[in-house]
């Protein structure tokens, strides 16, 4: 198959006339100023963008956790209130929808940091990982590669037993968990990964238990509230507990990163760790601006992600690194263009080393995003992650499928209505 773009940001940068060969999913070769032909991609096309964390479930509380001015609380109670009520049905559903949004906003790939495991009380289902199952078939329906991210799960706070809501997250113990993961088995868009939910729900005792071939994430120091919490039970910061455990490596992924110490940015630039920035559900949850530019400085490696899918968006989400960073220092200038694709395309991020970027060899995931629309119209092809939003993506490519065609999901028909009744539904049971 042959995609003819009629422009292309290659690795050394954009390109004009550029043909790109698929074959069984790869990029076999990449040819600019290659002649008209073959399928013809009219805009910029770009590598696939990764949604390196995301809580699908959270999807439906997008417009409905503001009641008392939306403070933290409310939002809290509202997503408890939805994951006591979603079974493997109902999660199926819903996350078909979500799945659909995430490709026509340029994801090609994303990382579902998945707690919601047992059933109410607590209870394994007769599958015990039939709501990761439920996950996984939603994104085949929807044509997006998916990383499940395992999370382990076991405390509602430091030294605390879970609530009644909580018990559905628990496998009891690290042993335990791991065990129920690893009857989970991989195909060719899906992969599993591993999540500690956070230093607050996972013992100190139990942290280097949780581990994965390909990539560990955590919620980490997201809040001022989990830092004095880890301080008053531990003696130090998140990052240090992590340290101090063994399990600040490469492989981890550290989500959010919202109020770190300066030595904490250095443990993790050490350890060549990555940082997920959510900086669409960092705005609305209140958090914090995190420390994009001195974690990157640091060596440690940037990618983004939806989290609460309040805003599903790949190029919303990447440019916040920028425009955040901007606010935080008072100053322009803090990513390149070429950074910015850089981190909005770290699928290596969520476990898919192979992906990013439009180079011989690798997976054929890529977007083209139309440069006339009131959007993108004038624009610098290099501005379109500055210009562009999810609504200019004209085209989408998943492992050499073609998944989105003229704005539309070729997979899902009418993803806005299926969130609409699935959504209704669960806020009326």
């Amino acid at each position: 198959m042959t995609y003819w773009c009629e422009r292309a940001w290659l690795p050394d940068g954009i390109a004009d006339a550029v043909a790109i060969e698929v074959s069984d999913g790869r990029i076999t070769s990449v040819t600019a100023g290659a002649p008209r032909g073959g399928d013809v991609l009219s805009g910029l096309t770009l590598p696939g963008f990764a949604n390196g964390h995301s809580h699908a479930f959270h999807r439906a509380l997008r417009g409905r956790t503001h009641h008392e001015r939306g403070t933290f609380w409310t939002w809290r109670e509202r997503m408890y209130a939805l994951a006591s009520r979603l079974d493997p049905g109902t999660y199926y559903r819903l996350a078909r929808g979500v799945y659909a949004e995430m490709v026509l906003g340029g994801y090609t790939s994303v990382g579902e940091f998945h707690y919601l495991h047992h059933a109410p009380g607590g209870k394994p289902y007769a599958d015990p990982n039939a709501m990761g199952e439920a996950l996984r078939q939603a994104a085949a329906d929807a044509g997006i590669r998916l990383t499940l991210l395992d999370t382990c799960y076991l405390a509602g706070g430091i030294g605390v037993e879970p609530d009644e809501v909580q018990r559905r997250f628990s496998d009891g113990s690290a042993s335990a968990w791991a065990e129920r993961v690893a009857s989970l088995k991989e195909d060719d868009l899906f992969r599993v990964g591993a999540a500690i939910h956070s230093v607050r729900a996972v013992p100190a005792d139990q942290l280097s238990l949780v581990d994965s071939a390909r990539v560990v994430h955590i919620h980490l120091s997201e809040q001022r509230a989990e830092n004095e919490q880890c301080l008053a039970a531990y003696g130090c910061t998140p990052t240090e507990l992590l340290h101090s455990r063994g399990a600040l490596t490469e492989r981890l992924v550290a989500v959010h990163a919202t109020h770190l110490t300066r030595l904490d940015i250095e443990r993790l630039g050490a350890a060549r760790a990555r940082a997920c920035f959510c900086p669409t559900t960092e705005r609305d949850l209140g958090d914090g601006i995190g420390p994009a530019r001195a974690l990157r400085d640091a060596g440690v490696r940037l990618s983004v992600g939806s989290d609460s899918n309040a805003v599903v968006d790949a190029f919303e989400e990447t440019r916040a690194l920028e425009l955040d960073d901007r606010l935080a220092s008072e100053e322009r200038g803090r990513f390149s263009a070429e950074e910015l694709l850089e981190a909005g395309t770290d699928h290596a991020a969520v476990g898919w080393p192979e992906v990013g970027a439009l180079a011989e060899g690798q997976g054929a995931d890529f977007v083209t995003v139309g440069l006339d629309s009131v959007r993108t119209a004038g624009i610098e092809p290099s501005g379109v992650v500055f210009a562009a939003s999810g609504a200019d993506v004209r085209h989408v490519v998943v492992a050499g499928r073609e998944v989105v065609r003229d704005g539309s999901h070729l997979l899902i028909e009418r993803p806005e209505t299926l969130l609409a009744k699935e959504i209704e539904a669960l806020w009326q049971s």
